[in-house]
């Protein structure tokens, strides 16, 4: 016999709990927020003491039978419902049946310099959620140890964020309202040079390369993309270095930029005499 919803109704106490963290001052008071799709349940199942509750529709349940069992592995409380209830906690146009209520995430910015990280991505005046999740998915692509968001960037618990980042919110310490100035300066205080992206810094990424100063501990200051870096927060930075244009682009956007930055320090730190060359015993 086919199983049974058990929240019939999108009026269900529960539900409205779920549906109100769809707002950040909800998601603030209560420190959880809302993880969707087969995607982002599975890699909250991963990470100990993450996940609280599961909505998941009948259909759901037995074509993703594995994360609804890993939910149930992991102490979260599985709610089977009805597409109506998971359609009005979603915050998607067209929701893949699974909702997950998981908890803050986010690591003190001093855990993360204690761990000393050779790759850390700074996301400074970043307001769009997308570009944020979408930057927080290349930081993990390329190895990075850790993202911080400063308090002038976007909620990094925001739905759309959270799908952006594809699972990788999940992955990596995240550091969230830590002010610029104090971001930096903890950076550069344990070692790490810290550069600024922008798309009209002084120095050029393929030179950067060229001269091998790329192989260290290294930071990246990311800004907005309508408008850059503010003269300030550039003003902080060891650096301030420009993806060059060989083409007739007039410009690459935040993640793209992204991506091209974080994976040249990556392979720099990887070459011969970068920090994390492996010398061998």
């Amino acid at each position: 016999m086919p199983a049974v919803p058990e929240l019939i109704s999108p009026r269900s106490a529960r539900v409205a709990a779920a549906r109100r963290l769809a707002k950040r001052n909800f998601r603030g008071k209560d420190r959880l927020f809302l993880a969707e799709g087969p995607q982002a349940v599975r890699e909250a199942t991963g990470r100990p003491d993450t996940l609280v509750e599961l909505f998941v529709t009948v259909d759901a349940a037995e074509r993703y039978a594995d994360i609804v069992q890993d939910a149930r592995t992991a102490g979260a409380r599985v709610h089977l419902a009805d597409e109506a209830v998971i359609a009005d906690i979603s915050t998607t146009v067209t929701p893949q049946g699974l909702v997950g209520i998981c908890r803050f995430l986010d690591t003190p910015f001093e855990e993360i310099l204690a761990a000393r990280p050779r790759l850390v991505a700074v996301l400074a005046h970043v307001r769009d959620p997308g570009n944020a999740g979408t930057v927080l998915r290349c930081a993990d692509a390329a190895g990075a140890e850790a993202v911080v968001l400063t308090d002038a960037s976007v909620d990094l618990y925001n739905p759309k964020a959270v799908r952006a980042s594809v699972g990788s919110l999940f992955h990596l310490p995240v550091a969230v309202g830590v002010p610029v100035e104090d971001a930096v300066a903890g950076l550069k205080g344990i070692g790490v040079r810290v550069l600024a992206a922008d798309g009209a810094g002084r120095d050029d990424l393929d030179d950067e390369l060229d001269k091998g100063t790329m192989g260290g501990p290294t930071a990246w200051v990311f800004g907005n993309e309508a408008w850059g870096l503010p003269e300030e927060t550039r003003g902080l930075a060891d650096a301030v270095v420009r993806v060059p244009i060989h083409g007739k682009a007039e410009s690459l956007n935040l993640a793209t930029a992204a991506a091209v930055c974080l994976y040249a320090s990556a392979r720099a730190q990887r070459a011969f005499g970068g920090c994390r060359t492996v010398t061998p015993s």
